[in-house]
């Protein structure tokens, strides 16, 4: 059959009982995919024959940088900072990681669109983060482009803190600032996802959703689809780590923008300016092939967003 609907990931499309047939998948590949396309999450082993050694590098090169004591077991492990942003960028492990070949060729087979990471995030410990969909944060023109792959970096129990997710929600409305009477352009924010926290509790209530924990043994990782609710558990033993490592993945040929400071209907985008972690090469905002240009900023404002003030400073080094 063919894919008459090219502006949404193959694992999202109505097509896709139709459409794996003719992916030529393995049994395992398949797995994954019926799992995303009917839950929004899959559980696979992260394939990297030396993820022992890399697991252990990356914790003692990122260990001093939390501030916390993982010498004495007794000691409070969620007082301090819960993670590094973009290690990538200092750390090759973290960088081998987020750009196993693998990986990238299975989603973007499942996408059907080359996919690339673009941010790293590692934990020591739980986030304890609400329940909370990736796509305020991050998302695509088409929609749904966007994935990320949490992966387990030892083995993780219920006292933890551990993941969660609501199964089925991947497919619920997308959250914008139109869909709950908002403006967003140009707003400043605590938090990104806070205006957001009503609804999608509304949605839970409405269709009775349970949450799911993500119990896994080192070396397990987690693909988790662009609108999947999820978040961190409350750590109920705050002496126990939780290592882990998340990369957010795009996929070529899209806008990539934060909704939760845009406006679509106007034209309005807070556009992302990103590199593949890959190979270091810039991944322009593309529309059916053609690259859209990121308007002109503004100058700097003490009230501007901290993307904002990111991106301006970002924009006046490459001048």
């Amino acid at each position: 059959m063919t894919n008459i609907f090219p502006g949404l990931p193959l694992i999202e499309s109505p097509l896709f009982p139709a459409l794996k047939a003719e992916w030529g998948l393995s049994a395992e590949e398949e797995r994954i995919a019926t799992d995303l396309h009917e839950k929004g999450y899959a559980v696979f082993d992260f394939p990297d024959a030396d993820l022992d050694g890399r697991i252990d590098r990356i914790q003692s090169h990122l260990g001093p940088r939390y501030g916390i004591d993982f010498a004495d077991p007794q000691s409070d492990k969620t007082t301090r900072e819960r993670r590094v942003q973009d290690a990538w960028q200092f750390d090759e492990d973290v960088r081998a990681i987020a750009a196993n070949q693998a990986v990238l060729d299975l989603l973007s087979k499942l996408y059907g669109r080359r996919a690339f990471p673009f941010q790293t995030l590692n934990f020591p410990v739980g986030t304890q983060q609400d329940a909370h969909s990736d796509s305020v944060h991050f998302s695509s023109l088409p929609e749904r482009f966007m994935c990320g792959v949490w992966l387990a970096m030892e083995d993780i129990g219920p006292d933890a803190g551990p993941l969660f997710y609501y199964p089925g929600s991947h497919k619920w409305p997308i959250m914008t600032n139109a869909l709950i009477g908002r403006r967003g352009y140009g707003s400043d924010l605590a938090s990104a996802q806070d205006p957001y926290a009503p609804a999608w509790q509304a949605l839970r209530e409405v269709h009775g959703a349970q949450e799911e924990r993500f119990l896994p043994k080192k070396g397990q990782a987690l693909i988790w689809c662009a609108n999947l609710l999820h978040g961190g558990s409350r750590q109920n033993d705050p002496t126990l780590t939780r290592w882990s490592q998340v990369t957010h993945y795009y996929f070529d040929d899209c806008i990539y923008y934060t909704p939760a400071f845009s406006d679509e209907a106007i034209g309005k985008l807070a556009l992302r300016n990103l590199v593949s972690i890959g190979d270091g090469e810039a991944r322009p905002n593309r529309y059916m092939g053609e690259e859209v240009k990121q308007p002109a900023i503004i100058p700097n404002s003490p009230r501007r967003p901290a993307w904002q003030r990111k991106l301006l400073k970002r924009f006046r080094q490459l001048r």
